[in-house]
C-alpha cells in the first residue's frame, strides 16, 4: 500500500496541477543569496511548476496543465515549447549543461494504466519531437552529467523507488542505490564527482550524497525537518533544497509551511533563506542562475 501511494503521489503532479489550476495562485519567484532578496517575476491565478534557469541567464522554463512554457527572464513574456506528442509532463524536467538539449519525464497515455506511466525523453531546447531515454516506467528525470552524455534518474523497480543513471545513446539504466525506502531528487556537482539526493534510508527524509558510481554514500542534513531536493550552485558552493516544517514521512504534498535553506558545502552549515506555502512544484528540479547568485522557485497561495 505504502509503494501504491507513492506511485500515485510522484505521478500526481499532472493531474494534481490539472484538477486544481482555477483554484489558486501561482508565483514565480528569485532569491538573490549575495542581497538576501526575494523577487516576483510572474503570477498567474493558475497553477504551474518547477522552474528551470536557461544556461544564459535569460529566461525559465515552467511545466503546466502537462505542457512546458518558456518564460522570459523579467517575467512578461509566455511562449508553449513544443513536445510533440509528450502532453502530459510533470514537474521533471531540465536544460542540459550546453543549453541545447531539454529532458523531459511524461505520463504516457497507455490504455488500461491510470499511473505510473511516467518516461525520459530528450528533444531540443526549443522544442520538436521527443526521443524516448527510459523503456521502463515509472521513470522521473532529475539530472543531467556536467559532459550531458547521461541523466540520472528515481525510478520505481522491484517495488522500491531507487536512483539510477543511463547514458543517452544505451538502453541499459544503471541502479546506484538500493535502501529500503524512498530514495529522490538526485542531481550532479558540476564536476561530476557526486551525485546529491534526499532518501528516506535513516527513517526520516534527509539530504544525502553519493559518489558518481553509487559508492560512499554520506547523510548531510540530520534535523526535525523533511528535506528535499538538493540543488548543486553552478560554482560548487552550496546546495539549495526545500525542508518542510513539520515531518511528511516519505511524501512530498503540495501547499505546505515549507522553507528554502541553504547548505554550504564548504563549512556544512545551514541558513534558512525564506518560508512560504509550497512544497510539491516549488524547486523539484534545477533551476540555479548561471552565475551561482540566485535560483528560481514557485510559492503558491490556495484561493480555497
Amino acid at each position: 500500500m505504502r509503494i501504491y501511494f507513492l506511485n500515485i503521489l510522484l505521478f500526481s503532479s499532472f493531474v494534481w496541477g490539472y484538477s486544481q489550476s482555477n483554484t489558486m495562485i501561482s508565483r514565480l519567484e528569485t532569491f538573490d543569496i549575495t542581497t538576501n532578496k526575494r523577487s516576483l517575476i510572474r503570477e498567474e491565478n493558475g497553477h504551474f511548476e518547477a522552474p528551470n534557469w536557461s544556461t544564459d541567464g535569460s529566461y525559465f522554463i515552467i511545466n503546466q496543465d502537462g505542457l512546458l512554457y518558456k518564460i522570459s527572464g523579467n517575467g512578461t513574456d509566455k511562449e508553449l515549447i513544443p513536445t510533440g506528442f509528450a502532453a502530459q509532463c510533470n514537474n521533471d524536467h531540465g536544460i542540459s549543461p550546453d543549453g541545447a538539449f531539454l529532458a523531459i519525464s511524461n505520463n504516457d497515455l497507455i490504455e488500461g494504466v491510470t499511473g505510473g506511466t511516467s518516461r525520459i525523453y530528450v528533444l531540443p531546447v526549443q522544442g520538436g519531437d521527443p526521443k524516448l531515454i527510459t523503456e521502463k516506467m515509472p521513470s522521473y528525470w532529475h539530472g543531467w552529467s556536467p559532459d550531458g552524455k547521461k541523466v540520472v534518474y528515481t525510478a520505481l523497480r522491484n517495488s522500491t523507488y531507487d536512483i539510477y543513471q543511463i547514458a543517452l545513446n544505451d538502453t541499459t539504466e544503471v541502479q546506484l542505490t538500493n535502501a529500503p525506502g524512498l530514495d529522490d531528487g538526485p542531481e550532479y556537482s558540476p564536476d561530476g564527482a557526486y551525485i546529491y539526493y534526499n532518501s528516506f534510508q535513516s527513517g526520516v527524509m534527509e539530504l544525502w550524497r553519493m559518489r558518481a558510481d553509487g559508492t560512499n554514500k554520506e547523510q548531510l542534513t540530520n534535523d526535525t525537518f523533511s528535506n528535499w531536493f538538493p540543488h548543486p550552485s553552478p560554482d560548487g558552493k552550496y546546495l539549495a533544497f526545500l525542508s518542510y516544517l513539520k515531518d511528511q514521512g516519505q511524501n512530498h504534498p503540495a501547499l505546505k509551511e515549507v522553507s528554502l535553506r541553504l547548505y554550504n558545502l564548504q563549512d556544512k552549515t545551514i541558513k534558512t533563506l525564506c518560508s512560504f506555502t509550497g512544497g510539491q512544484g516549488t524547486i523539484n528540479v534545477p533551476s540555479w542562475s548561471p552565475d551561482s547568485k540566485k535560483f528560481a522557485f514557485v510559492s503558491y497561495q490556495n484561493n480555497h
